[in-house]
């Protein structure tokens, strides 16, 4: 469009920081940001939520809350999408403060606003706030629950360990229950390794959309944690009968403005190398410093030795080597991971980061991990 001379709108902006948010391209979205600017487009709201998005799922809410402070404030799309950014990190003084101040400015939060609260609440296990803002939602504002506000509060209720109420949640909903809240459901079964109900969250799943991937997956890494190997195989014997295809796990990386993905024990890479040799010595000094692979994690019954490369080669720990061996020191690395990233993963990356002393930023399909100096911001509730 550049090339063939013409003008873009607010509309094309959207669609290209969409992109970049998706892929947290971030230093391509600046770029964009810099064109947006030139086209006098900046306070355009929607393109200034864009942005905010962008931004929040780069990793970035400095820039993020810049783009907001320039913005219209008498809209509740702008807030909206600033208090989303600030609900994927899991940042609740920030993102409860700027709800209030939305409220205060005679703001009515819309359906979007309550999903970006309640998640956080689920995030970080805030089960009385949860309820609160739900009630405060249905109640005062007399907004209608969407079965998304369904799954915030299935997966809250669920993460907290409180699978009575959430199971009473769902039968008491105000809309029939699909797929997503027994995946919300589902999911909390497998964190907490409670079988008998991940079975029939299953069965509920498989009912609604009998091939659904994810749900055959959940179920049997739930199995593979409680040591059920033989059901485990069962699974995955009826996925492959009923031609159900598992997506597999991916991990990216954006370094000099080039996007650079792995899988696990991947060797495609031209740093392949370098790579596992770096990763050899990190994994002698994690060793040293405390760390002890999570054998919970690997999900096929093999021996323990082939158990350990498994874990060592995961494509979170792939492509955290690769940003470490190709960025200066002290630079923050970002990765992104299709899927939840796995508990010896999150182990692994806190002592990473205080051994190479760099902040490293992971975004998996559930929220934003921080690490720095050995800690993570999700406090290892996730």
């Amino acid at each position: 469009m550049k090339q063939q001379g013409f003008k873009f709108t607010g509309v094309t902006f959207v669609c290209i920081l969409t992109a970049c948010a998706n892929l947290a391209l971030f230093e391509l979205g600046k770029r964009i940001h810099a064109d947006i600017i030139k086209a006098e487009l900046e306070s355009n709201v929607f393109v200034g939520a864009a942005l905010i998005n962008m931004y929040a799922k780069g990793a970035s809410l400095v820039h993020a809350r810049e783009v907001f402070e320039k913005m219209p404030k008498g809209d509740v799309v702008s807030w909206t999408a600033m208090i989303a950014g600030y609900a994927m990190h899991g940042n609740r003084l920030e993102c409860f403060k700027l709800f209030r101040q939305m409220q205060e400015q005679g703001l009515k939060p819309n359906e979007v606003t309550f999903v970006s609260i309640l998640s956080i609440c689920g995030h970080l296990g805030l089960v009385d706030e949860g309820y609160r803002y739900y009630n405060l939602m249905t109640q005062h504002y007399c907004l209608a629950p969407t079965k998304t506000h369904s799954v915030c509060m299935v997966d809250l209720l669920g993460r907290a360990g409180k699978f009575t109420e959430a199971v009473a949640f769902i039968t008491q909903m105000p809309v029939t229950p699909d797929a997503s809240v027994w995946m919300a459901l589902l999911g909390a079964c497998k964190i907490h390794g409670n079988v008998e109900l991940a079975e029939i969250s299953t069965m509920h799943i498989l009912e609604l959309e009998p091939q659904l991937p994810a749900a055959y997956v959940l179920l049997s890494n739930v199995y593979a944690v409680a040591g059920r190997w033989s059901r485990n195989l069962s699974v995955r014997k009826t996925m492959e009968e009923r031609g159900v295809k598992k997506e597999a796990g991916c991990c990216w990386i954006e370094v000099n403005n080039t996007l650079h993905a792995f899988v696990v024990d991947d060797r495609s890479h031209p740093w392949s190398g370098e790579i596992y040799k770096e990763l050899e010595q990190l994994s002698k000094q994690m060793k040293e410093a405390g760390y002890v692979p999570d054998m919970r994690f690997v999900l096929h019954d093999v021996e323990e030795q082939q158990q350990e490369r498994t874990l060592s080669h995961h494509s979170e720990k792939l492509a955290i080597v690769f940003g470490l061996i190709s960025t200066p020191p002290g630079t923050p690395i970002r990765i992104v991971k299709n899927l939840r990233m796995c508990g010896d993963c999150h182990s692994a990356t806190k002592f990473i980061s205080k051994i190479c002393k760099r902040q490293i930023i992971a975004r998996d399909a559930h929220r934003f991990h921080h690490f720095s100096d050995g800690l993570c911001s999700c406090q290892d509730y996730w």
